[in-house]
């Protein structure tokens, strides 16, 4: 059976093809999946995404310093709240779709989108994940730290710390004209070296113009290339690691929470990053 061709890269009828479109147009032409030519983010839009980094980074350096046992998830939302507003800028979650909150706090066996609450309190030996996303002028950056409440146990400790390892070993295995797929399989061959879960229901994604954009970022081994990373790219890697399984459910009340089948606990750090020439380099910390 012949392979298709998904034809993203196009040029406009009587352009003068570049170097840039004669080197995707190869992959493409070779049967390779390419990114659309809106993906590949111009230096004002790059910059304009930097700029809400910076925003970005500092509600979590805020957060670092504020988190504590005894603390309500909704004292967090409202820090972030208060500092992304005073900077001018967004909180992105805040009614995406209905989400009520400005960020998602995800205490040890939710792995995602947990709700800020106020009957939600921080206990000592809790690990969570706070995600914060922003908006400034337009342009969008996400990323999310994990936090670990006081003293903790040997085992959450080594899943907080493999976890970051699999965002780092990710962003190592993405290479400009290399695969979205490369990434996958490297933060899954680490995970699993260790005894722990990767998430697969859930992704990174491109980001920048909007909240979520192509392409999707699988942390686990898919077994194919994915889309060519190409330089000017905007994308997150955010692998959620489990202490057990890998496989999730979403409470049913709220209709947000994932949190682990067996109920054990998960960790998750994401950046945003910029494809350049040499690499990537991080929009967010």
């Amino acid at each position: 059976m012949a392979h298709k061709i998904i034809r993203n890269w196009h040029v406009a009828p009587g352009s003068a093809l570049t170097d840039f479109d004669k080197r995707v147009l190869g992959f493409q032409n070779r049967g390779e999946l390419v990114p659309k030519r809106e993906l590949i983010k111009t230096p004002e839009q790059i910059e304009g995404i930097r700029r809400s980094g910076v925003v970005n980074t500092g509600v979590l350096d805020l957060i670092e310093k504020e988190i504590h046992a005894g603390m309500s998830t909704a004292e967090i939302d409202r820090l972030v709240y208060d500092y992304t507003t005073a900077h001018g800028a967004i909180p992105a979650p805040l009614n995406y779709e209905g989400f009520p909150k400005s960020v998602c706090t995800s205490i040890n066996e939710v792995v995602c989108h947990g709700i800020p609450s106020e009957d939600d309190i921080l206990e000592e030996g809790d690990i969570i994940n706070v995600d914060v996303s922003t908006i400034l002028d337009g342009y969008y950056s996400d990323a999310s730290r994990m936090f670990v409440i006081g003293q903790t146990t040997p085992e959450k400790e080594k899943l907080v710390r493999v976890a970051k390892e699999c965002l780092e070993i990710g962003a190592e295995a993405a290479k400009p004209w290399g695969f979205v797929g490369d990434i996958g399989k490297a933060i899954s061959r680490h995970a699993h070296k260790n005894g722990f879960g990767v998430v697969r229901a859930l992704c990174g994604h491109g980001v920048g113009l909007e909240f979520h954009e192509e392409p999707e970022v699988d942390h686990y081994n898919t077994h194919r290339k994915g889309m060519l990373l190409v330089p000017g790219m905007v994308f997150t890697i955010e692998p959620m690691i489990n202490m057990g399984t890998w496989e999730v459910f979403i409470d049913e009340e709220d209709g947000w929470t994932v949190v682990t089948e067996d109920e054990l606990p998960s960790a998750q750090w994401e950046h945003t990053f910029l494809m350049t020439e040499h690499g990537l380099e991080i929009l967010t910390h």
